[in-house]
């Protein structure tokens, strides 16, 4: 049997994607920018870092940043 995701499912499954492979500070803004057109990006954003702190994030951050800088 074919087994179809919700809508919430593909959403969440690209912002996941978008998360891993963009730059922070664009994923950010991306973020931004589609909050401003949906109201369901709240519900995404606290399911995709339920389990994130700023430490957590930072760490992130900067190991993304000096990965970028390892020419």
């Amino acid at each position: 049997m074919i087994q179809i995701s919700t809508e919430q499912q593909v959403v969440q499954e690209g912002f996941q994607i978008l998360l891993s492979t963009m730059e922070p500070s664009k994923f950010a803004r991306f973020c931004a920018a589609w909050g401003a057109s949906s109201s369901d990006y709240l519900k995404v954003k606290d399911k995709l870092f339920a389990q994130e702190s700023v430490d957590s994030l930072y760490a992130k951050i900067s190991a993304f940043q000096a990965s970028n800088h390892d020419d």
